[in-house]
Formats: C-alpha cells, sequence, structure tokens
C-alpha cells in the first residue's frame, strides 16, 4: 500500500529542514543533523 503525503505534513517538514539550514553554519553541518534525524525515527 502506498502512503500519500499531505499538504499538511509537506509543510512541517519544509519548515522542519529551513529551521536546520538556518542554525547551521555550512552545509556539512546541515547533512549531519538530517542525517542524524533520520537514523533516531528509524530505531
Amino acid at each position: 500500500m502506498e502512503e500519500i503525503m499531505t499538504d499538511k505534513q509537506l509543510d512541517k517538514i519544509l519548515k522542519m529542514v529551513s529551521m536546520i539550514l538556518d542554525g547551521c553554519e555550512d552545509l556539512a553541518e546541515a547533512k549531519k543533523k538530517i542525517e542524524e534525524l533520520i537514523s533516531s525515527e528509524k530505531n
């Protein structure tokens, strides 16, 4: 079964990514933080 993302869910995800990018000095730090979030969600 395919999961469908709602506009509200997409908006929340984009806001979270924006907040991460605002709080990072460079792209490498932002990527690290996003990877940490992904791995914590999988566990």
